[in-house]
């Protein structure tokens, strides 16, 4: 009974039921290994590149096997994105609404890869300029960046109690 909800929830991920080397071989056969090593960087794809030693690398390899899958939803089937919340789980893990079908794959070559991560870095430097924070990735605000806030926020608080019997402090 337990597992209905989750059949339920995946049903609607074009990832479900679909193992590594099944994926692989679609995203080969419509891009090729160096269209695939300019837009996802992973070297499997760059040097010696096969499908044996990628599928090794990648089931070796979870943010890698992550970014492949992520590039698959996003990339070759064209799925909206989610929510916040919904970017934070495992590209496997992500459901869609009813009625939301892939779209045909979007048409790449390592010239337009280039010049789509060179617009990415434009816009990013162009928000980073701008005082605006990032929402995902390795610049996603971290758990530092609040207590350097609440540090320089501290003189406008009250003392703490110095009561041993109350566990808050207040």
């Amino acid at each position: 009974m337990i597992e209905r909800p989750m059949l339920e929830h995946q049903k609607n991920n074009p990832l479900h039921g679909l193992n590594l080397e099944t994926m692989l071989t679609e995203l080969i056969k419509f891009y090729d290994f160096k269209v695939l090593y300019a837009a996802l960087r992973l070297e499997c794809f760059n040097l010696n590149p096969n499908m044996e030693a990628c599928v090794k690398f990648l089931k070796k390899t979870e943010w890698a096997r992550e970014r492949v899958e992520s590039f698959y939803l996003y990339r070759f089937k064209r799925m909206p994105k989610g929510s916040e919340q919904q970017m934070e789980l495992k590209p496997r893990e992500r459901g869609y609404a009813n009625g939301i079908v892939p779209r045909q794959p979007q048409k790449l070559t390592v010239e337009l890869v280039a010049e789509m991560r060179a617009k990415a870095q434009e816009n990013y430097k162009a928000m980073k300029n701008s005082g605006q924070r990032p929402r995902y990735g390795k610049d996603k605000p971290k758990a530092q960046d609040s207590y350097a806030q609440n540090k320089r926020s501290a003189g406008k608080r009250s003392a703490p109690s110095q009561d041993p019997t109350n566990p808050w402090g207040k």
